[in-house]
């Protein structure tokens, strides 16, 4: 089985959220068997900013799906979106 890298980007609920208190908040949700490879602020339009999170995972059935909502979940997050992924 292999591994895979999944690209994450969040949404704040708007341009006052705290993207740091979100990252902290993203270490704690992901699932025990995802590994957290970096975090990014990137500017989109407007002054509003999203997170941008890049983790691996186990190339096993649903792990993206359980990962996607845990982090869905995190507060102050409005949306989650897979910008890319690949196998390693």
């Amino acid at each position: 089985m292999g591994q895979v890298a999944v690209l994450f980007r969040l949404m704040p609920q708007g341009v006052e959220t705290d993207l740091r208190a979100i990252g902290e908040s993203v270490r704690t949700s992901v699932p025990t068997n995802v590994t957290i490879r970096g975090m990014q602020v990137k500017d989109i339009a407007y002054g509003l900013k999203a997170l941008l999170v890049s983790v691996v995972m186990p190339d096993q059935g649903g792990v993206l799906s359980q990962t996607e909502a845990a982090l869905a979940k995190v507060p102050h997050v409005e949306s989650v979106e897979v910008m890319e992924e690949g196998l390693l």
